[in-house]
């Protein structure tokens, strides 16, 4: 299947895991926001440290407006590919279309490393 058109770049599985695991430990000891809309209002004022959006999203329109919206306001950004697995990282039992990290609590040493590695995937893909 192919990428849906609001994904920008191939996420290395690696970056997703480590998304994955960031959202988990951010849930327990920082502030994570769950959901397109608290995600979106968390980036519209600037808050959100890092932003996950999952590429499973039907319809896509749902998150497509994220990337530009972090690219407007300079937060960074990642594609992971599922929203069940996102939904389970951050400890619900439902999917989860887009989660974002406001306090990063003890992943922040992870989501610097994060944010570093896909500056370099971007950079790459461009």
């Amino acid at each position: 299947m192919s990428k849906p058109f609001y994904v920008k770049y191939e996420v290395p599985k690696e970056i997703v895991d480590a998304a994955y695991e960031a959202l988990t430990i951010a849930s327990k000891s920082g502030v994570v926001r769950k959901g397109t809309n608290e995600a979106t209002k968390a980036v519209e004022r600037s808050q959100a440290k890092l932003v996950v959006i999952a590429e499973d999203v039907d319809p896509p329109e749902v998150v497509a407006h994220l990337p530009f919206l972090c690219d407007e306001r300079k937060i960074p950004y990642v594609f992971v590919p599922s929203k069940e697995q996102l939904g389970k990282s951050i400890g619900i039992d439902v999917p989860c279309a887009a989660a974002c990290i406001l306090k990063e609590g003890e992943a922040a040493g992870l989501i610097k490393e994060i944010v570093t590695r896909i500056d370099q995937v971007k950079r790459g893909s461009q």
